[in-house]
């Protein structure tokens, strides 16, 4: 059994009474004695069996998973490395050594658990994999990173790679911005293949697919203005100068074929296309002092690795 005296498993939790206690028990068993619940809340008895499991609990501060993540890393948890999962018994503590060996090793800052790569019957609506497949090909599109399954929320950091993170989501974007700013930053990602099972009955759900996935969605918009900023003002400036061609076509359209004049339109499409294509050379523009940015953050790392040699 792997030496995991510096590890720290965080379960965040709400109402979770169905399943913590056999959660907590599983990462005890298989030698993570250091299990941090920190809990949003609980009206059930969540809180008295993650104790009884042998769990350290904490309520939070505040509200949602992710000032959940963000107050037990910075004020709960002395562990440089921090194993993060859900305490709803859909993750395996068996995917624990896989989870972590990279990070012991030093291959990597931050490891995501592959849910798809054995995801059992049921683990998962139809709805979700579509959901979950559109998101992470827009992460790949707006941040040109491929982490197969960035809404995981099985995660492994450790504290120094969060401390460069700038993170701000309450609810279920956590693990997004997590990865956002793990492309941003050039962090050390690795994903590893772990098992995901279905949620145990009598157990509910605190996700709802609708309303998080467009938080998730405006998530990754959001953070695009700072690590691709031509996606980030070019999409809306493309659609603004589209929407002004089109106006202006319907304006021209109707004036050579009937004689009919739309002065306030073709205002509106003038507008429009000039909105956009201001928008696209900002885009660009931002671009480039984002690369020239990042250009000389990695000339004065060199130059510090170079010191301390």
């Amino acid at each position: 059994m792997a030496d995991y005296d510096d590890v720290c498993v965080l379960l965040p939790t709400m109402n979770e009474a169905e399943t913590v206690g056999t959660v907590v028990s599983e990462f005890v068993d298989v030698g993570l004695d250091n299990v941090l619940v920190i809990d949003g809340g609980s009206d059930d008895e969540t809180r008295r069996l993650a104790e009884d499991a042998g769990a350290r609990v904490v309520v939070q501060s505040g509200s949602g998973k992710g000032q959940a993540v963000r107050e037990a890393v910075t004020d709960h948890i002395d562990a440089e490395y921090v194993l993060m999962a859900d305490a709803d018994a859909t993750y395996d503590a068996d995917d624990a050594d896989a989870m972590l060996d990279p990070l012991l090793a030093g291959d990597a800052d931050h490891v995501i658990g592959n849910r798809f790569a054995d995801m059992r019957p049921g683990a998962m609506s139809r709805l979700n994999k579509v959901g979950n497949r559109i998101i992470n090909g827009a992460f790949r599109t707006i941040h040109g990173a491929s982490y197969r399954d960035i809404l995981s929320g099985y995660r492994a950091f450790t504290r120094e790679s969060v401390a460069e993170m700038h993170l701000t989501a309450e609810g279920f974007g956590i693990e997004t911005e997590m990865a956002v700013e793990c492309a941003k930053s050039n962090q050390t990602v690795e994903v590893v293949p772990i098992t995901y099972h279905p949620r145990p009955s009598g157990s509910d759900t605190n996700l709802n697919p609708i309303r998080d996935g467009g938080v998730i969605f405006i998530e990754l918009y959001r953070k695009a203005k700072t690590s691709n900023p031509l996606f980030y003002f070019g999409s809306v400036g493309v659609t603004s100068t589209t929407a002004g061609l089109a106006v202006a076509a319907y304006v021209l359209y109707e004036w050579i074929a009937f004689g009919i004049g739309h002065q306030i339109l073709a205002m509106v499409s003038a507008a429009g296309i000039l909105l956009g294509i201001q928008l696209l050379m900002f885009g660009m523009l931002a671009d480039m002092i984002l690369m020239l940015h990042r250009e000389r953050s990695q000339q004065l790392d060199r130059l510090h690795e170079d010191d301390e040699e």
